[in-house]
């Protein structure tokens, strides 16, 4: 039986939603894995708009379910009807989504919440022991709902290559313990069946991003 693994997103594009190579990069290793991918997203309005092309917000409004069908091919469901007993994990691609819409990370920080239909499903799937596995900003949230736990989201002394790390010291101020890695490796919580890996978090080629990537998959899927 093919492991079928949720797939929860937060938009569509790196500055308003998911990120989209990374979310692609899921989709393309659960495959390669043979494990069957089923997406989700919360039917809400988005935190705001973005304009990729400027990087400035817009006076639009859009939602968070209706974008990430895009990237889904339209192939999605409310995450309110996520139920965690058919399925053998879970995976939130990184973006600022995370940090806008899923949770209020990007305006509030270490003192954020997270949205209550994700967080319920993160729960869910760490109370059945199931594994999750979390890239880029995502690993915010585990680090927010279970105090204690080890991810990574790269590095913790910020330069040119990791510009986020202070992401890091906020974590470990929540209690969780930041490990460091490099992009194409991937971290793994075996208490807590937590894989975590930095994905955009750095300034690395793309195509380490998506290694990295394949790597959280890989250890996921090991631990479903």
């Amino acid at each position: 039986m093919a492991k079928r693994v949720a797939v929860v997103l937060a938009g569509c594009g790196v500055f308003d939603g998911s990120e989209i190579h990374e979310a692609s990069a899921v989709l393309v290793h659960l495959s390669r894995e043979g494990a069957q991918a089923e997406v989700y997203a919360p039917n809400i309005p988005q935190m705001h708009v973005v304009d990729h092309a400027k990087g400035q917000p817009t006076p639009e409004q859009r939602n968070v379910l209706v974008e990430s069908a895009r990237i889904a091919r339209g192939n999605i469901k409310d995450l309110a009807k996520l139920d965690v007993k058919g399925l053998d994990a879970l995976i939130i691609p990184g973006g600022f989504g995370v940090a806008k819409n899923l949770s209020t990370w990007a305006t509030q920080g270490k003192n954020c919440s997270i949205s209550k239909e994700v967080e319920d499903v993160l729960r869910a799937f760490h109370a059945a022991h199931k594994p999750i596995g979390l890239c880029c900003i995502s690993p915010v949230l585990a680090a927010k709902i279970f105090p204690g736990c080890e991810v990574t989201v790269g590095h913790d002394t910020e330069c040119e290559q990791w510009p986020y790390a202070k992401t890091a010291e906020a974590m470990k101020e929540l209690g969780c313990r930041h490990v460091n890695s490099q992009v194409t490796e991937a971290h793994v919580d075996a208490r807590n069946r937590l894989v975590t890996t930095s994905a955009f978090m750095c300034n690395a080629p793309i195509h380490d991003i998506h290694d990295g990537v394949g790597k959280m998959v890989r250890e996921v899927l090991r631990l479903a």
